[in-house]
């Protein structure tokens, strides 16, 4: 499932009733926590998270006409997603969420590369999620990005 929408509000209004709470506390925490620089809109159909041509001009190295991405979140068929692009570079911010995360939830957590779904929205760790935006400035996911990139 793939919601189409231009603005964040337009997304918000297409969740699906179930789910508008939970979608919009978790973009409210990753606003609430992300360092300054990031900016919010659409991207990939999803609410996104990025760093603004403005600061990185080269943009994503698949389609420099795009800001470069960090965090998007998306309410797919069958769960609510946060990608995170930090913990895909990161093997120690990786290391440090898998670590923390039975802390916040009792259920085992079902995670891909950088895709961290949940299935049943009261398994959400907010606290967690405000945490993990917390850890990566602008500057530090432009240093990580260009060295993984450019090896």
């Amino acid at each position: 499932m793939t919601i189409d929408a231009k603005t964040v509000d337009e997304y918000l209004a297409k969740v699906p009733s179930e789910r508008t709470t939970s979608v919009s506390k978790l973009r409210e925490t990753v606003r609430d926590n992300l360092p300054k620089g990031f900016e919010e809109g659409i991207g990939y159909k999803m609410i996104a998270y990025y760093v603004p041509h403005s600061k990185y001009p080269a943009g994503y190295h698949c389609d420099p006409k795009l800001p470069l991405p960090f965090i998007n979140i998306a309410s797919q068929k069958n769960f609510i997603a946060l990608y995170h692009a930090g913990i895909y570079a990161d093997k120690k911010l990786l290391d440090w969420f898998v670590a923390e995360y039975p802390k916040y939830v009792k259920t085992k957590l079902d995670m891909g590369k950088s895709c961290i779904r949940f299935k049943k929205v009261e398994n959400i760790p907010y606290e967690l999620i405000g945490q993990l935006c917390q850890k990566m400035s602008v500057d530090e996911w432009i240093s990580l990005y260009e060295k993984n990139i450019k090896r």
